[in-house]
């Protein structure tokens, strides 16, 4: 599994990926912190990002923080 470090913003005007210069990523959503909503945008932005389905993505770290750590398999 693959281990990335993730930097959301959310609210969004338009959903972008950004690899960071110190190795991680940034990732916009336009979805809101609301009931999981922006987490699962996340995840739907990456499998798409990285080409591989949604069920290869997790959040293992931060499910409630903007920054966060994310398996890839």
């Amino acid at each position: 599994m693959k281990k990335i470090s993730v930097k959301v913003k959310t609210g969004a005007k338009i959903e972008k990926i950004e690899k960071d210069p110190l190795g991680g990523y940034n990732v916009r959503v336009r979805e809101r912190p609301t009931d999981g909503r922006a987490n699962e945008a996340v995840i739907e932005a990456l499998a798409e990002y990285f080409g591989v389905p949604k069920s290869a993505v997790s959040i293992i770290s931060g499910h409630a923080s903007k920054t966060k750590i994310i398996g890839i398999s």
